[in-house]
């Protein structure tokens, strides 16, 4: 997993069974392209909600006189704190050439920094195979402890388009799901897999270059 003991913090404050997501962030996605024009591998920036980004913050010891500004030193103890990934672990994102899945790599050039009283952290994920024409992303926690938004596409020479999800449907399909797990059950130690039904869809097309 990616969150270690801020996760463990933050499951202390979850409320009733169903009270999810627990985490929010806002993303951007930059498309890279290779010299054909394809896209060829993605740039994802997180942005983390102020309040995880002070309980990671005060987790790793950094920032003690907080004042919201790392020491250069403290900045540097702050790389890769997010980038530990379990392996098989896809990284919350998704991608697809049309509908069919197109595997990304794991993450590489991590880099963190806190700024305004949030941890912003980006990475770049290859692509397995360029993809020309239609891309499609989708940035999304299964279990949906964590809640993504798109806050911005860079594609430059690109078409971009964000497609939302139908949230009272995604919503009374949540609830269902949860109306049927009995009641003796720890829904928080296993929350149904339902994050995609919450994701935005965002699709991008380039042409050659």
């Amino acid at each position: 997993m990616r969150w270690t003991m801020a996760v463990v913090a933050l499951m202390g404050l979850g409320g009733p069974a169903g009270a999810h997501p627990h985490v929010f962030m806002e993303t951007a996605l930059e498309v890279i392209r290779d010299e054909a024009g394809r896209a060829s591998a993605l740039r994802v920036t997180w942005t983390y909600d102020p309040f995880f980004s002070l309980v990671l913050i005060t987790e790793r010891g950094l920032d003690p006189d907080a004042d919201g500004v790392l020491t250069e030193a403290e900045t540097a103890a702050l790389q890769g704190f997010d980038m530990a990934w379990e392996p098989g672990f896809p990284g919350d994102t998704y991608a697809f050439a049309g509908e069919r899945a197109v595997e990304l790599s794991g993450p590489r050039d991590g880099v963190a920094r806190y700024e305004g009283g949030q941890i912003i952290s980006s990475h770049i994920r290859n692509l397995a195979e360029p993809v020309a024409g239609l891309l499609v992303v989708k940035n999304y926690d299964p279990t949906y402890y964590t809640e993504y938004t798109i806050r911005e596409i860079v594609a430059e020479g690109c078409e971009t388009e964000v497609i939302a999800p139908e949230l009272s449907e995604a919503e009374r399909e949540l609830q269902a799901i949860l109306a049927e797990i009995p009641a003796d059950v720890d829904v928080e130690m296993g929350f149904p897999e339902v994050g995609e039904l919450f994701a935005q869809e965002v699709r991008v097309t380039c042409g050659a270059l």
